[in-house]
């Protein structure tokens, strides 16, 4: 009996002894946090009235706000009245075991550092990553997203992008379509080239200059096989493609051109 009494007094005068110091930490955690929200904001419209790029805008403001959360953790640690330089000492040591197993991560933030540095892209851009291909709507820390002409949201890590090949169908504001065609080999090439050519003229998601290129790619057993090469605005690069498509089929269709089908020798018609 005598023992429990013993540590509930001790209960007791820790809880009195720590209580306000909890509450403290606390409290100041939650203003903290609230007040952290306000400087993102304010952080975000002075960079935007200093005319920072929407490309370092989103890595400047995260880089801040990570840095003053770790700020405030270690202050309202302190109020607890746990020793700092013994609780550096403790992160540090924390922080090389948990860099070895986030190898991955900390080669996504280098990677940040290196694509804002060096530019391969900004915000606006429209760019392919392997099979990923959308327009950039940020560059951040670990992962740069995209928006697909689907309106999907793909998050690509930055290490990904910097170890692979990247195409920017921004950088010269232009973009040439890579789009094929096939006629019989009895068909005249220049007679086809010219219809294309003028049916492409009207599309009006197509360039006029540069001129879209039209020629023979290869041959196989049924078919000649063309290669028509558009120029095109990027923001237009998927409904200029199925734009480009239709002319061609319609071109097809009116001029009574004929294709061949792999299963023989015959030839079709095609519908409109």
């Amino acid at each position: 009996m005598d023992e429990i009494t013993h540590y509930a007094e001790l209960f007791r005068d820790n809880a009195i002894a720590y209580a306000p110091r909890v509450l403290g930490a606390i409290l100041l955690l939650w203003l903290g946090f609230k007040l952290l929200k306000k400087v993102d904001r304010l952080l975000n419209n002075s960079l935007t009235k200093m005319k920072v790029s929407d490309t370092m805008r989103p890595f400047i403001t995260s880089l801040v706000s990570t840095t003053l959360k770790i700020v405030l953790l270690l202050v309202a640690v302190s109020i607890l009245g746990v020793e700092l330089s013994g609780l550096v000492t403790i992160v540090a040591a924390m922080g090389f075991a948990v860099g070895l197993s986030l190898q991955g991560s900390l080669g996504n933030f280098a990677s940040g550092i290196l694509i804002l540095f060096l530019k391969p892209y900004k915000v606006h851009d429209w760019i392919q990553v392997d099979d990923s291909f959308g327009k950039v709507e940020e560059i951040g820390i670990f992962n740069t997203i995209l928006v697909t002409p689907g309106n999907k949201t793909l998050i690509v890590p930055n290490a990904k992008i910097t170890d692979g090949v990247v195409t920017n169908y921004s950088e010269k504001g232009i973009v040439r379509l890579e789009l094929n065609a096939h006629i019989p080999y009895e068909e005249s090439f220049p007679k086809v080239q010219q219809l294309i050519r003028d049916a492409l003229a009207e599309a009006p998601l197509v360039l006029n200059d540069p001129a879209p290129e039209i020629g023979i790619e290869s041959f196989d057993t049924h078919n000649v096989i063309l290669a028509i090469r558009p120029y095109v605005d990027p923001e237009d690069y998927w409904d200029a493609t199925f734009e480009s498509h239709r002319v061609v089929k319609q071109v097809f269709h009116e001029n009574n051109i004929r294709v061949a089908y792999s299963e023989g020798i015959e030839l079709g018609n095609i519908g409109g």
